[in-house]
């Protein structure tokens, strides 16, 4: 028996959401509906813009959304990030184990990194990230056992961008493939993969058994326009591909068969953390027993839930019976 359906490894973040103007988001300089990197100054200036307005906190960050949604799904879950010794880093922690994941992690000196999530009334979310001490996750961060003892590691492209990151990434591959757990890779963002699209490939056509990945990031790792021709050139080189499509669904690709999966009806308030729902959906369904076709309609269904509400977090859990529900779609 594995000791964790998925095992995750990404950035610990605090994700602080609130609902803003666009006129915000052009006081502040800021590009709309994508993920920015800013340090201690930028992320004190964004927050003390902030002041005064509802704020909503959660532990997240992208890897550490998608295995909060396994556990919340029933899954065994397990976690690694770096935290500070502070008090943002304690709520991360407690945060992450009252959901049901198991947490591996040392603090260290450095701040709790935060992501401030500006929600516009057209749903986008406009990130900015201060890594603060998940930028300090390495190799000694990575440990054997609960690798060893998992169905699948889980790692977000994003800790390709900092060197200790990237060396931990690696690390946690070399080691499940050393005793033959699957390896999930997430490509995180469009900008990561324009400027790493080389290493992505190198990734996909080796340690990598299931890619996840949106159109925007398909279609700049293939060059190709068409979302079907994308999934199908990365099936060439991957053993599974879950590419999402926003409302229009998502592409799950496995064993050579493609299965289209369609989006569920809703109105969407926030985007936050939908490609991790659907990330999770799908993994807490092919590591407990669902086919592919089914775990991708849970992911789905997962995906829009979460977009209904402020958040990455389910305000309305999926019941036993609503899971098994969906079972018989596939």
């Amino acid at each position: 028996m594995s000791q964790f359906d998925v095992f995750g490894v990404g950035n610990a973040l605090v994700d602080m959401q609130s609902q803003v103007d666009d006129s915000v988001l052009s006081d502040l300089k800021i590009d709309k509906g994508i993920m920015t990197l800013v340090d201690d100054e930028q992320q004190s200036a964004v927050l003390g813009h902030l002041d005064g307005r509802p704020l909503n906190r959660c532990a997240g960050g992208s890897a550490a959304n998608t295995i909060v949604a396994v556990a919340e799904l029933g899954g065994k879950a397990g976690f690694v990030g770096k935290i500070g010794s502070d008090a943002i880093g304690e709520f991360f922690l407690q945060d992450m184990r009252d959901l049901g994941v198991a947490m591996e992690v040392t603090p260290c000196d450095a701040p709790t990194g935060t992501c401030a999530v500006l929600i516009t009334q057209d749903a986008q979310r406009t990130m900015l990230t201060n890594l603060g001490a998940s930028a300090q996750l390495s190799v000694d961060d990575i440990i054997e056992e609960p690798i060893k003892n998992s169905k699948y590691v889980y790692i977000e492209g994003y800790l390709l961008t900092g060197e200790s990151t990237k060396a931990a990434a690696y690390r946690a591959m070399a080691l499940a493939k050393q005793h033959g757990v699957k390896v999930a890779f997430t490509a995180s963002d469009p900008f990561l993969v324009n400027m790493i699209r080389d290493e992505i490939w190198e990734l996909i056509t080796g340690p990598v058994d299931l890619f996840f990945c949106n159109e925007l990031e398909a279609q700049s790792l293939t060059g190709q326009s068409d979302p079907i021709q994308c999934a199908a050139k990365i099936h060439e080189h991957c053993e599974n591909v879950a590419l999402t499509l926003g409302e229009k669904g998502s592409l799950v690709m496995h064993g050579g068969e493609a299965f289209p999966i369609e989006g569920v009806p809703t109105k969407a308030i926030d985007t936050t953390g939908a490609g991790d729902m659907y990330a999770g959906g799908l993994l807490y369904g092919i590591t407990n027993g669902m086919s592919w076709r089914t775990a991708g309609h849970l992911g789905s269904h997962a995906s829009s839930r979460v977009v209904a509400q402020l958040g990455a977090r389910l305000e309305r859990k999926f019941t036993r019976e609503e899971v098994a529900a969906l079972s018989k779609l596939g």
